[in-house]
């Protein structure tokens, strides 16, 4: 009965990708209003005109896109998280409960709430339709559920190892580019499967700030063949939405042993 509960629930959330796949390789018009699964015609038609762009953009422009606000957004979140999370973890100064506390608070506050502030703030400094808005916050610490994770897992690591690099002669650079940072291997994967991940499936963010079809991701890309006034290309919608699949699973299978991974097992032994 279990195993029948879990093939049952694994067919439900495995249906819609199935589903996404099997439409890209049907005619246009057999995918809306048509209740079988498999296609009764096989075409690449779809993959064609998905790769050809839409706009007189071509998808490769979306895709880079997508890959240079992701790559980015790790960076920045890998950059700023470290150091915000050992100061956090290592360092005492005066306030930092407080500090912490207001970090850990803004976690609670929907990304709705902060919309119009931040479109205000960034459109009076000139950033509107460019990366800067998306990529920017990424360098100042803002994602706070980062700095939380590594601050969580710089607490699980012996500050014996701190004293003897200072005994060594290190300072806190020192110290947490030569000792912990190599220790944090894990958390740090960990942040940037969840950084990339979330970054490349990011619709609201490019949506509010870039306006130019050349300058879309391809989340932003796929809504283009939906038309409500004129005629939606619905398989070249399901085609580029597998293209755009393709580079999340991939990151995800190479990285994916690290989400596992902890301190026991990376750099504490022996």
């Amino acid at each position: 009965m279990f195993h029948v509960l879990v093939i049952a629930i694994a067919v439900v959330i495995l249906y819609p990708g199935v589903w996404m796949v099997m439409s890209s390789f049907k005619p246009n018009g057999d995918i809306v209003g048509n209740v079988n699964l498999w296609p009764e015609t096989w075409t690449l038609d779809n993959y064609a005109s998905a790769l050809g762009g839409i706009g007189g953009v071509s998808f490769w422009t979306f895709a880079l896109n997508s890959l240079i606000l992701a790559v980015g957004s790790v960076v920045g979140i890998i950059a700023s998280a470290t150091v915000s999370a050992y100061a956090f973890a290592r360092i005492s100064f005066p306030g930092r409960g407080v500090y912490f506390a207001v970090m850990i608070g803004t976690m609670l506050l929907p990304f709705h709430v902060v919309i119009i502030p931040q479109y205000i703030l960034f459109n009076s400094m000139g950033m509107v339709n460019t990366f800067l808005p998306l990529l920017a916050p990424k360098f100042l610490a803002t994602e706070a559920f980062f700095v939380f994770l590594m601050v969580q897992f710089l607490r699980g690591l012996p500050r014996e190892l701190d004293e003897a690099a200072r005994i060594d002669g290190c300072g806190h650079w020192g110290i947490f580019r030569l000792v912990l940072l190599p220790l944090m291997r894990p958390a740090v994967i960990t942040s940037a499967i969840f950084a990339f991940i979330w970054s490349w499936n990011d619709f609201l963010g490019p949506l509010l700030y870039l306006k130019r079809p050349d300058t879309y991701p391809l989340p932003i890309a796929l809504r283009l063949f939906v038309d409500q006034t004129s005629v939606s290309d619905y398989g070249a919608q399901m085609a580029m939405a597998v293209l755009a699949l393709v580079p999340v699973l991939l990151f995800f299978v190479v990285f994916q042993r690290y989400l596992v991974d902890g301190v026991a097992t990376q750099g504490l032994k022996g």
